[in-house]
Parts: C-alpha cells; sequence; structure tokens
C-alpha cells in the first residue's frame, strides 16, 4: 500500500503534519470556520487546538518515521512498530501468533464482540481467513485455499463475506455463524468448500476485490484492483442489485436466504450521453448493465461497456452520516504509481436514496475528495469514523527509496468537506506513523463507537500479524 497528496489540490505541513486540500492560499483560512470554530492564517503551519479538535488528537506528527526496527525488537516489542499522535493510545491485540499478512477485518458478534475476524493476504496453502480471540489474542485458522484474500466484512443479515485480490478470478465468499467453522478448505477452481457455512457468490462476477461496500437492502459496490496498461483503462467500479434485497431486522439462518446469492451487475460510466472516456473520470454518470456478470471475469467485459476506469481502486467504505439521512454515499481510493509522481486520490460517489439505489436507475455523480502528493502518498485502505465523520487513509508508498528518501508508511485522518465551494476534504493529519520499512497499515476499521481503531500492521519484521487497538480519541 503507497504513500501521499497532490501538490496542485494540497498545501503539504511537515511542520506540523496538516495537509489542506483545495486552494492552500485560503483553506487554512476556513478550515476551522467550515467545522464550528475560529482559525488564523498560520494554521497550515501551527494548527491551533481547535483545528486539531477536529481530528480527536492534541497534537499531529509531523512528519513520516525513518527508524527501521529489527525482528528481535519487533519480536520483543510490538508497539515498537508504531508511534501515534499525543492523545492516542496504541494496544496489541495479538502478536506471535497470527499469519503474516492480515489485511482487513471486523468484529464478532457485532454486539458485545468476542473476536476478529481478518482475511490473510497469502496463497492456497497458507491461512485464508483467521479468528482471534480479543481477550488473549490467540489465532485459529477458519479457512485455507483462498488467494489473496483481502476484504472482509460483517453483512447487516448476520454473515461474514470476503474476497480475494487475486487478480481476475477473484472471487467472493458468504460464510454463516462462523464461530462453528474451523479449519475448513476451499477448492478455488471449482468454488467448493469442505464445508456448507461458506458458499461463493458467483452472482458479483469475478475481479480483484478489496473495496467492497455493502448498504443494509444488499446492494454492494466494489471496484477491480487494476491499473492501466498499453493504452488499456484501469480497473472500473461495479454495483451489485440484489434479485431480492434485504428487508428483514434478523439474522438469515440459510445462505439460501442472502440478497447475495443472486441479482444483477452494473458498471459505472462517467459520462454525459456520449462524452465518455479516458479524460471523464469525474462527474455524473449512469449504471451500465453488464449482461452475464455471474461467474464472469468482469475486467473483459468491462470495454465493450465503456466503463470508466480508475488507477488500482482500493478499498471502500461508506459514508455513515450520509446513511444515517438516507443517503447513499462512500468514498474510495485509487493508489496512484508514485514513481511516475502520480500519487493517486481519494474519490467519492453518490449514489442518490437508499430507497432507489435497488432499482439501478439511480445517477452517480463522482467527487474528488482527497489528492495525492508525496507525503500522503498512493492511499489505500479507507474508514469512515463513526459520529466525527472524519476519514482514516492507509498510505501504500514506496518506502526504500522513496522520494525524498527511505520512510514510513503513515496514517491519515481527512475532515469531511465543510460548507465551502468544493467537494474536498478540508484537511488530513498525520496520526500514526510505522518504524518498520518492510511493513504497511491494512484494513484498520472503527468499532461502531468510533473510539476503537483496529489496524493490522502487515508483514512486518517479526514474521507475525500484529493487530492494534488505536483508542484516544477525543
Amino acid at each position: 500500500m503507497r504513500r501521499s497528496f497532490t501538490a496542485a489540490a494540497l498545501a503539504v505541513t511537515a511542520a506540523a503534519g496538516l495537509v489542506t486540500s483545495g486552494y492552500a492560499a485560503d483553506r487554512s483560512a476556513r478550515i476551522d470556520r467550515d467545522h464550528g470554530s475560529s482559525s488564523h492564517s498560520d494554521d497550515r503551519e501551527h494548527p491551533s487546538s481547535s483545528t486539531l479538535r477536529n481530528f480527536g488528537i492534541t497534537r499531529a506528527i509531523p512528519a513520516s518515521s525513518t527508524v527501521n526496527v529489527d525482528t528481535a525488537t519487533a519480536l520483543a516489542n510490538p508497539l515498537s512498530l508504531i508511534t501515534v499522535a499525543p492523545g492516542l493510545k496504541a494496544k496489541v491485540v495479538t502478536s506471535g501468533n497470527a499469519a503474516p499478512n492480515l489485511d482487513m477485518g471486523a468484529l464478532w458478534p457485532a454486539s458485545h464482540p468476542t473476536h476478529l475476524f481478518f482475511c490473510n493476504e497469502q496463497g492456497p496453502t497458507d491461512p485464508g481467513v483467521q479468528r482471534i480471540d480479543l481477550a488473549t489474542g490467540t489465532a485459529v485458522t477458519v479457512l485455507t485455499g483462498t488467494k489473496s484474500c483481502d476484504p472482509l466484512h460483517v453483512t447487516p443479515w448476520g454473515t461474514i463475506v470476503f474476497g480475494e485480490e487475486a487478480g481476475a478470478t477473484g472471487a467472493v465468499y458468504e460464510m454463516i455463524d462462523p464461530m462453528s467453522v474451523v479449519g475448513a478448505t476451499l477448492d478455488r477452481t471449482t468454488g467448493v468448500t469442505s464445508t456448507p457455512n461458506i458458499v461463493r457468490r458467483d452472482a458479483l462476477g469475478s475481479l480483484s476485490f478489496e473495496g467492497l461496500g455493502i448498504l443494509p437492502n444488499g446492494v454492494a459496490y466494489y471496484g477491480d484492483e487494476l491499473g492501466p496498461k498499453n493504452g488499456a483503462p484501469g480497473g472500473s467500479y461495479f454495483k451489485f442489485v440484489p434479485s431480492t434485497p434485504y428487508a428483514g431486522t434478523t439474522p438469515i439462518t440459510s445462505l439460501d436466504q442472502s440478497p447475495l446469492a443472486s441479482g444483477s451487475v452494473f458498471g459505472l460510466r462517467v459520462s454525459d450521453g456520449s462524452n465518455y472516456g479516458p479524460a471523464m473520470a469525474l462527474g455524473q454518470g449512469a449504471w451500465i448493465p453488464i449482461p452475464g456478470a455471474s461467474g464472469a471475469q468482469l475486467r473483459t467485459l468491462a470495454p465493450a461497456a465503456g466503463l470508466t476506469g480508475y488507477y488500482r481502486p482500493e478499498d471502500i467504505a461508506l459514508d455513515l452520516k450520509a446513511l444515517a439521512a438516507g443517503d447513499v454515499r462512500w468514498c474510495g481510493n485509487n493508489t496512484g504509481r508514485d514513481e511516475s509522481r502520480y500519487f493517486g486520490e481519494t474519490i467519492c460517489l453518490k449514489d442518490g436514496r437508499l430507497s432507489d439505489v435497488a432499482s439501478g436507475t439511480s445517477t452517480p455523480e463522482v467527487e474528488l475528495f482527497v489528492v495525492g502528493n508525496q507525503d500522503l502518498n498512493m492511499p489505500d485502505n479507507i474508514d469512515n469514523q463513526p459520529g466525527r465523520g472524519n476519514w482514516i487513509l492507509h498510505e501504500d508508498g514506496s518506502t526504500y527509496g522513496a522520494q525524498g528518501g527511505d520512510h514510513n508508511d503513515d496514517l491519515w485522518s481527512c475532515m469531511s468537506d465543510g460548507a465551502d465551494i468544493d467537494a474536498q476534504s478540508d484537511g488530513c493529519v498525520r496520526v500514526a506513523v510505522l518504524n518498520d520499512l518492510e511493513a504497511e497499515f491494512t484494513g484498520g476499521f472503527f468499532d461502531p463507537t468510533g473510539r476503537h481503531f483496529y489496524v493490522s500492521l502487515q508483514h512486518n519484521d517479526s514474521g507475525f500479524g500484529t493487530l492494534v487497538d488505536i483508542t484516544g480519541w477525543r
């Protein structure tokens, strides 16, 4: 996962760790006004305490870490791998026994959780999904056989879905009664598992899954993590509309009751009639039906459908405040390519009212939210903080040989857009840094209170999966 935010649309302050998007000349003077507090013209260089209250911290971290802890230190003291902003605290959830490439995860059960379920991003002979005891940190392998398991979420109907970031053949799977599953196996070729509690969801098609946003009714949004090559567009975004939307209030009791069992797939085309193509990736568009999507490799169908391409679509997170108001909005990261000084961006998509999205006729609108640059470089995972509404971005930038010298990847907190003329974040600060040049932050997510942020320190020098719980958000 890579690193930054773009210079033309961002002002980056190394001294304060503050990034303000939009026009640097005047954004700092209004960053707090838009969020109900006063501001001063030098906030970009010395953010005030009132500014930092927007992020729930007392002080930002001024720069990426250049520390590179060794294996012995990482094993003896897992917290040496991370530094958090003043006011925040980090606690180890597991270390020394979990699979090394834990990626995205979720709490289980949703109410009064006792465990975490996490994807492990390795090969079919390695653990694919693990269950981690919150009290002891002990990891148990639930399933083996996936290839690069990446997204994992708990659904509104009480199941767990997980997917593979495995190129054109990546698939999504759904699991019911997950606490009863241990040591299951998967045959990726056939999609058959050793347990009836896990099924492959062919209705969503296959692609390189990472971002997967699921609405309460079962409508799902996802992207294909694919970069452009030899003139071909990059990865597209898709929308799944279930044949039978979920309208219940209690967990399902059988996997055939899931809204993911069957439905229709649509692809995003940003357009104004015939005006669509590589130069048009922002603004309004349409959802284009993708016939024959079930079980098919969607990236082979995207060009004929005239879908919009982006540079490696990564994670997606729902806008919780919009959802509470009955609106559909999500934000996701396109990683970019820092070696060519394309530092990626965060985009947000609005798709009308929740009551309308299952019709397949809603009008999507894509907005630019954060532009990458050398400091906030190649954003990858993302999550929306309950209550405050800030967005946590995980960098996946180059570390060795990085522009500006070797340095680690960071976590950034970005405010939502305030009452100004643009639709971009009103500011981002660095809230945590890694101290291991081999590692990256992955899969971070908040609990429902917005007070606990669970994040993986993936492929760190200890050789084991390390999860931390960051608290202290004010």
